[in-house]
């Protein structure tokens, strides 16, 4: 039975205990008896509970693993590759963050998990903003991923996902991206921090992009993940606690 259930589930590298179900006559409490044994034997590895990956012939147990933002699709459905990830992908920042960062509407009961040394963060977020996300492969397997744009966007609705202001403000140097596409998401987001914080980067850095008039008198801070000062920016009504400046 054992051998018949991985011969059903040879074309797949990952699977569910549903999709072993489909596969298998046995109840439910058979079948987990089964995967338990099958990964004791080192024929797979559990990712979570009610999740495995297949270990190929040859691979040794407690060394093969699938390539992280494989695991981390796995983790949450919807889930989507972002913030500091999705800049490392894109070749928008230098630094390899340590966390694997990813986009979600559903809930999930621990939103940081650990898989294989691997550091999952899960952010759950509004469905109104779930768009600008591509598809991208690994491993054969299909993952989402927000494209450059939503990428820079989503860093500016929430810097301390993506290393601080400074990486976004690395990112947006690079000029690797399109402006219209970005003054269209930082609109669609319906956030003015992050017009704010995209419109003082950009005047900052010289780099020409047309965005609505600030309407407001209150200050939110360039970088919420650093301290408060006094300095102020009366355009973009920002609190500026970040020198942007040394990058030029």
């Amino acid at each position: 039975m054992r051998n018949i259930l991985l011969e059903k589930l040879a074309n797949k590298k990952t699977f569910t205990i549903e999709d072993a179900q489909k596969t298998s006559s046995v109840n439910k409490a058979v079948l987990k008896v089964i995967l338990s044994r099958l990964q004791k034997q080192g024929y797979i590895e559990r990712i979570e509970k009610g999740k495995y990956m297949i270990i190929p012939l040859g691979a040794k147990k407690g060394t093969y693993t699938l390539d992280e933002f494989v695991i981390g699709s796995l983790l949450i459905t919807p889930g989507i590759i972002a913030y500091w990830s999705a800049l490392h992908y894109h070749g928008l920042t230098e630094q390899i963050p340590r966390t694997v960062f990813l986009q979600t509407t559903a809930r999930k009961k621990k939103q940081e998990i650990t898989v294989f040394g691997v550091i999952y963060k899960i952010i759950r977020i509004k469905k109104e903003k779930i768009f600008g996300s591509e598809h991208a492969w690994f491993e054969d397997i299909k993952i989402t991923i927000t494209d450059k744009e939503k990428t820079i966007i989503d860093c500016l609705d929430k810097p301390h996902y993506c290393g601080g202001i400074i990486e976004v403000a690395k990112a947006l140097k690079t000029q690797d991206y399109d402006t219209q596409k970005l003054s269209a998401y930082a609109q669609q987001l319906k956030n003015t921090a992050v017009l704010r914080r995209l419109g003082y980067l950009c005047d900052t850095l010289n780099i020409p992009i047309t965005l609505p008039t600030i309407q407001t008198r209150n200050y939110v801070m360039l970088d919420p993940t650093q301290p408060k000062t006094t300095t102020t920016h009366a355009k973009w009504r920002l609190i500026i606690n970040e020198d942007i400046e040394v990058l030029e």
